[in-house]
């Protein structure tokens, strides 16, 4: 009985039994517009608890694989920490065009983004993630701190450029998805002028704080939709 308290305190103040998504995870979405599915995406997560390996890749389907020539892929790899995800390297693809690649220097706190043959190092902007980690990042903070009312700033690259970001915590809401109903937690982007689109995220709290929604509405009105249709292993 003593070791065993004496291993649950290490875990503890280690953080060693923080509760992580299964080390192999894959979720599909549909993609729609204005209510029309015109894509499907699959993400895939995998980790060892001390790196992880992201990856995303959307199809278009009927009328969307007119206007989507192409598989669009994006990657993400690196590091796992009490913090959360430090990414590593990024990637976005679309079709046949090069890659835009995002590298992260952690020691010298530096971004290197190449796009359309160019590259550029500067410095990084904390907190820093990529537009996939960001969204896996709180399955693995020991505390997600998504409490209502609650302010998160935060910066993402794309591999093309910076972008800050202000998000408030709106709350929970039960969310009837395909594969089925989730108690969530929802973001809210700040909105900097009437002119900046309009995003929202869900993450559901019962599945480690995993995305199942991301509504994006466009200044012209276009409501962009990626609904949760099944996790899988």
């Amino acid at each position: 009985m003593i070791k065993f308290s004496v291993f649950l305190t290490a875990c503890i103040v280690a953080g060693a039994c923080a509760a992580q998504p299964p080390h192999k995870l894959s979720l599909s979405y549909d993609l729609s517009y204005n209510g029309v599915v015109a894509a499907e995406l699959t993400e895939v997560l995998e980790h060892d608890g001390k790196r992880f390996s992201l990856s995303s890749e959307g199809r278009g389907v009927g009328i969307g694989a007119l206007l989507y020539r192409g598989a669009a892929r994006r990657s993400c790899r690196g590091e796992i920490t009490s913090e959360g995800l430090r990414p590593l390297e990024y990637r976005d693809q679309r079709g046949d065009k090069p890659a835009a690649v995002a590298k992260f220097d952690w020691l010298k706190k530096t971004l290197t983004q190449e796009h359309e043959g160019r590259t550029e190092t500067t410095n990084m902007v904390l907190p820093l993630q990529d537009r996939l980690s960001f969204l896996y990042n709180f399955a693995f903070q020991r505390a997600p701190g998504l409490e209502q009312g609650r302010e998160i700033r935060i910066t993402v690259t794309d591999g093309k450029g910076l972008t800050q970001f202000r998000y408030k915590v709106a709350g929970k809401e039960m969310l009837k998805t395909p594969a089925g109903e989730l108690e969530t937690v929802r973001l809210e982007k700040q909105r900097e002028s009437k002119e900046d689109k309009q995003t929202e995220i869900w993450f559901a709290i019962g599945r480690n704080y995993l995305p199942v929604r991301v509504l994006v509405v466009e200044k012209d009105g276009t409501r962009i939709n990626q609904v949760l249709t099944r996790i899988g292993n």
